[in-house]
């Protein structure tokens, strides 16, 4: 089994909603465990800010899927929850899943880019994933704590904390 962790966002419709049912998707795939998710932030907009602010989380799953085959169900479960592929990149969004690392794998690829590209610059990722794996090393960039620890205090002005646990609906948070 490979430990997989998992972005997730939305800022349109019902985000927490739409977030515990993404993690009961993913806990509902097959040959995977959900093993952690964090708390709920809520974050301003990157890259487009005349937008909703986001609710973001983290997800840690144990999967025996490859790399590939996990990113392609996470497209499922974001179409299945309503996701529409023709706004903007950083636009507003029902669901945003992204495979933000697989173990300790690298790889560059036109489908995927693994670690994220982008996840050391950004601490709606950043920020629940320290709460979860601290310790975890990111391939080519360093540890987790690290990475958080050099964020401009700006970016971490950004996000405050919603107060619960986006976890598997009917479950204590």
């Amino acid at each position: 089994m490979s430990l997989a962790w998992i972005g997730l966002g939305a800022n349109l419709g019902r985000p927490r909603q739409t977030l515990e049912q993404a993690v009961v998707a993913l806990d509902a795939l097959p040959e995977t465990r959900l093993a952690a998710t964090s708390a709920a932030y809520w974050t301003r907009p990157w890259g487009e800010p005349d937008q909703p602010d986001f609710l973001n989380a983290v997800a840690g799953l144990e999967t025996a899927l490859a790399p590939l085959e996990l990113l392609g169900e996470l497209l499922a479960i974001e179409a299945g929850l309503g996701r529409r592929r023709d706004r903007a990149r950083w636009g507003p969004r029902e669901l945003d899943l992204d495979l933000l690392l697989f173990d300790d794998r690298v790889l560059d690829s036109r489908e995927l880019t693994l670690p994220h590209p982008r996840l050391h610059e950004r601490a709606f990722v950043l920020v629940p994933l320290a709460e979860l794996a601290p310790e975890w090393r990111v391939p080519e960039l360093g540890r987790v704590a690290e990475l958080l620890a050099a964020l401009p205090d700006d970016e971490l002005d950004g996000i405050r904390p919603a107060g619960f646990t986006i976890s598997r609906a009917g479950r204590p948070t």
